[in-house]
């Protein structure tokens, strides 16, 4: 009983140390990525900034939390290939068949594991800055329910 059970797991992307200049110098901050997931069809990203990487983490996961998006998993994997584009990063999701396992690289990966999806093949092209490549991961994961609605 020493850690209540969480209904979220989180995974930290990305820690970057930004900063802006004034007079007197530069003044530091942390941003942190954090990606969220149920690994049961829910799953969402935040970006947080602060002094120092704690309260940054907080802040990301508490973001994270109100951007949460449900996808629909068959067969542990996606329902058909989709591609989303976001600023200057583009990544491509196929489904893959059973046995396959997640092909996917870092930043894809978080958010395709948080999600649940257990067999997937991933490209990322453009850009390799990771909060354009898991924005671009969740509106991809995202058109699944507009196309769903629309049918």
């Amino acid at each position: 009983m020493d850690k209540p059970n969480k209904e979220f797991e989180e995974k930290v992307v990305s820690v970057d140390r930004v900063s802006r200049v004034v007079k007197g110098g530069r003044r530091m901050r942390s941003r942190v990525l954090v990606v969220i997931g149920d690994k049961k069809g829910r799953v969402g990203y935040g970006l947080g900034k602060a002094g120092d990487v704690m309260s940054a983490t907080t802040k990301a996961v508490s973001t994270a939390k109100k951007q949460l998006i449900e996808i629909p998993i068959i067969n542990e994997t996606i329902p058909h290939e989709v591609e989303a584009k976001h600023a200057g990063a583009k990544v491509i999701l196929m489904p893959a068949g059973k046995g396959t396992s997640v092909i996917a690289g870092g930043a894809v990966r978080a958010v395709v594991e948080l999600a649940g999806i257990k067999n997937i093949l991933s490209k990322s092209l453009g850009s390799s800055n990771s909060v354009n490549i898991v924005a671009a991961t969740v509106l991809a994961l995202q058109k699944f329910h507009q196309k769903k609605g629309t049918s």
